[in-house]
């Protein structure tokens, strides 16, 4: 059935495809439009796309740098309801995360998804958002107390506590890509017998 929101997110994916803002990645889950899985990578990434409607022209792209965030890649999921887009979106990161403006459950303490909604937004404009805010917190609207308290008074040490995050992302990046691999393992082998002893 198509309506208003589901056809807004169709636009959004095709805009998503067509212009994709660099360092972020987002699509609809495979059974429904209103579910989105997305990923903000935090490194110095070169992109290169083919433009669909011109073969010869390429676009290159690369994502924000130099920030305590580089290297990380934060996974997150956008939940959309039928009032999409007078409504925002539920947004979470999914990857754990140490920063002023997201809560210990991925909540993501941003105005635009929040007082300050406007219908004209985006998946692109809110992701490019959030991106956004990993490099320039609030931490006078601070969702993690000691995250903002640590930006202000000891940033060395926030600096680090997001570098063990960095890291985690990339360990837990790996983890699930090799659980999907032994999930399909297990599905289509017998178990082996251990005759070391």
């Amino acid at each position: 059935m198509s309506t208003p929101a589901r056809r807004r997110l169709m636009r959004d994916f095709k805009k998503l495809q067509e212009d994709p803002p660099a360092g972020i990645s987002a699509a609809p889950t495979d059974n429904n439009i209103m579910i989105w899985n997305a990923v903000i990578f935090g490194y110095d990434l070169i992109f290169l796309f083919c433009n669909k409607n011109n073969p010869g022209f390429f676009s290159l792209l690369t994502s924000p740098h130099d920030t305590p965030f580089e290297d990380g890649t934060f996974k997150l999921t956008m939940e959309f309801t039928e009032e999409y887009p007078n409504k925002p979106p539920n947004v979470r990161f999914v990857s754990k995360m140490f920063h002023p403006n997201v809560y210990a459950d991925g909540g993501i303490c941003l105005d635009i998804l929040q007082n300050r909604w406007s219908p004209t937004y985006d998946v692109s404009a809110i992701l490019t958002s959030i991106q956004s805010l990993l490099d320039e917190p609030n931490p006078n609207s601070p969702a993690n107390s000691l995250a903002a308290q640590l930006y202000q008074e000891n940033r060395r040490e926030y600096e680090k506590r997001v570098a063990a995050i960095v890291e985690q992302s990339w360990l837990n990046f790996a983890d699930e890509d090799n659980e999907g691999e032994e999930k399909k393992f297990e599905t289509s082998a017998a178990p082996v017998e251990d005759r070391s002893s």
